[in-house]
């Protein structure tokens, strides 16, 4: 077989590969999306902060001056950064025992709590 042979055969292969590759494609029916559409979840938004924050995305460089996008940028890095008290943990209240003090201190119930880790010896000297 010469070079010439062997490159018309490639070719009118590769061809018939295309046209096939087209007509399945041309004939597939259209499927529904298997995401939801961005764009309805954000009209559906009941949070007034992120309605305000959707706005001001909206506003590009001109929300930098607008001092209402500032104050919702300000109240969005306060939810997140701000430490709040209700996440802080609450002792949990003891009942009295005999002498007015709580019945089993923490220290008590938890026999790990006196214990103390090892001290791990430095092995900066083995790689000599």
């Amino acid at each position: 077989m010469d070079g010439k042979l062997l490159a018309r055969i490639g070719a009118i292969g590769f061809v018939t590969f295309a046209i096939t590759a087209t007509a399945i494609e041309l004939s597939r029916k259209d499927e529904p999306p298997l995401y939801r559409n961005l764009a309805a979840a954000t009209e559906t938004s009941i949070d007034p902060l992120q309605t305000e924050l959707r706005r001001c995305q909206q506003l590009g460089e001109a929300g930098t001056h607008d001092p209402a996008c500032l104050q919702a940028w300000a109240d969005n890095r306060d939810r997140f950064l701000k430490p709040s008290q209700t996440l802080q943990p609450q002792p949990a209240p003891q009942a009295p025992g005999p002498q007015g003090q709580p019945q089993n201190p923490p220290a008590a119930r938890d026999p790990a709590v006196n214990e103390t880790a090892p001290a791990i010896a430095s092995h900066t000297n083995e790689a000599r």
